[in-house]
C-alpha cells in the first residue's frame, strides 16, 4: 500500500513540514527565523504542497508533533492539523486521520548513528528539562527512558545507569552544555548543529510506521506538566483560601 503524509512540527523554536511520499520524503523545511510559528506555518504547508503537486486531499494521513515542548507551539500545531483534517471531511465522516508524534522520539529518530544512549533534551525552564533517552533502533529509536520534566541533575543521575557516553541535542542541549560538561565530562557528547533539532522529515517517517491512527476530534497536545497559567491559577485559588 502506497501511503502519502503530511507532517508538521511547532512544538519548539523549529517550525517544520514535511511530505513523505511512498515510503521518500519528497519535500522538507524547517525555519529558525524568530518569527511565531502561527505566521511561519500555513505559508510554509502551502509551499510544500504546491512544491509536491499534491493538496491535502491526496494525504492519506497528518500528522504533528503533539508534545513535550512549549505549550503555545504544541497548541499552534496540533490546532493547526485539526483544522486541516475536519477541513478534508466529506459528508460528516471524521476526516483526514491523524497521528500524534512524541517530539523526543523524533528528535532521536533524527540523531543519526551513535553507540550510546542519545538524549534529547528540552529546556523546560527553572533548571528543568523535558527528557527521555533511546537508543539506536533497527527501524526506529528504542526507548530507554520515558518522558518525563525533572531537574537536569535528577536527568543526568537517570541517564548513568543506562550507559557510558551520551549523546545531547535538543534545545534544552546549548542552555544546559556547560552543566552537562561538568557533570559528565568526556562522557557527554553534543550533536552537531544539523542534528540539533527536530527535523520535521523525521516526523514524517515515525508517522509512517504508526499501524493506529485517530480522528481529529481526539488529537490532543501532550503536556508533561500544567501550562503557567493554569499553575498561576491553582496558586491564585490556593491564595484565596488561606
Amino acid at each position: 500500500m502506497t501511503l502519502k503524509l503530511l507532517a508538521i512540527d511547532t512544538s519548539g523554536p523549529v517550525c517544520g513540514v514535511a511530505i513523505l511520499s511512498d515510503g521518500a520524503i519528497v519535500y522538507e523545511a524547517a525555519t529558525v527565523n524568530r518569527m511565531t510559528h502561527s505566521v511561519n506555518l500555513l505559508p510554509m504547508i502551502d509551499t510544500a504542497l504546491q512544491a509536491a503537486g499534491m493538496t491535502i486531499a491526496d494525504m492519506d494521513r497528518l500528522a504533528v508533533v503533539s508534545g513535550p515542548g512549549s505549550f503555545t507551539g504544541v497548541r499552534i500545531g496540533v490546532s493547526t492539523l485539526k483544522g486541516l483534517a475536519h477541513g478534508a471531511s466529506r459528508n460528516g465522516d471524521d476526516g483526514k486521520p491523524c497521528v500524534a508524534v512524541d517530539a523526543l522520539e523524533a528528535m532521536a529518530a533524527g540523531a543519526g548513528a551513535f553507540a550510546g544512549v542519545i538524549c534529547p533534551i528540552q529546556d523546560a525552564r527553572a533548571g528543568q528539562v523535558y527528557g527521555a533517552a533511546f537508543r539506536q533502533g533497527a527501524v526506529r529509536p528504542e526507548r530507554l527512558l520515558p518522558d518525563a520534566p525533572m531537574k537536569l541533575e535528577e536527568y543526568v543521575e537517570a541517564i548513568r545507569t543506562l550507559g557510558d557516553r551520551f549523546l545531547f541535542l535538543g534545545d534544552g542541549m546549548p542552555v544546559h552544555r556547560a552543566k552537562l560538561e561538568r557533570l559528565l565530562g568526556d562522557q557527554a557528547v553534543f550533536a552537531q548543529p544539523q542534528q540539533a533539532y527536530l527535523r520535521p522529515a523525521s516526523v514524517a517517517y515515525l508517522a509512517s510506521l504508526e499501524t493506529e491512527t485517530c480522528d481529529y476530534r481526539t488529537l490532543m497536545p501532550m503536556y508533561l506538566r500544567a501550562p503557567n497559567a493554569a499553575l498561576n491559577k491553582k496558586l491564585t485559588e490556593g491564595l484565596k483560601h488561606e
